[in-house]
């Protein structure tokens, strides 16, 4: 493991349960399947590729691990986008789950940065 930081682990699993209670929500009550699929594989995908970076045996795996957290959180706020104005979810829901994603991705990309930085 490249870094102890079982805070950003911790915020990804919590987000994740999320992402898969709006799912559950979408899929049952609102009758939507495809968009909430593309978010609910997105959304989860973020706390498992900070998984795998935890067990990276290479500074280069956990970079590349890293990155695509970041990248699959990036597509998730996408997908909250379409969500909202599509009207799916309503704006207080947009709200609070892409301010989660936001300081996911603030994290991951700070922690891009500085194992690049580190890199070179």
């Amino acid at each position: 493991m490249f870094f102890d930081n079982n805070n950003l682990y911790n915020k990804a699993s919590k987000f994740a349960i999320r992402i898969v209670k709006v799912y559950e929500y979408l899929s049952n009550t609102k009758k939507e399947f495809i968009l909430s699929k593309q978010l609910l594989r997105s959304g989860t995908s973020i706390g498992a590729n900070i998984a795998e970076a935890n067990g990276a045996i290479s500074k280069a795996e956990f970079s590349a691990k890293v990155s695509i957290a970041y990248k699959e959180c990036l597509e998730t706020k996408y997908w909250l986008s379409l969500l909202k104005d599509t009207d799916y979810i309503d704006e207080k829901t947009f709200v609070s789950i892409h301010e989660d994603a936001d300081e996911l991705g603030k994290i991951l990309f700070s922690i891009l940065k500085s194992t690049r930085i580190n890199k070179n």
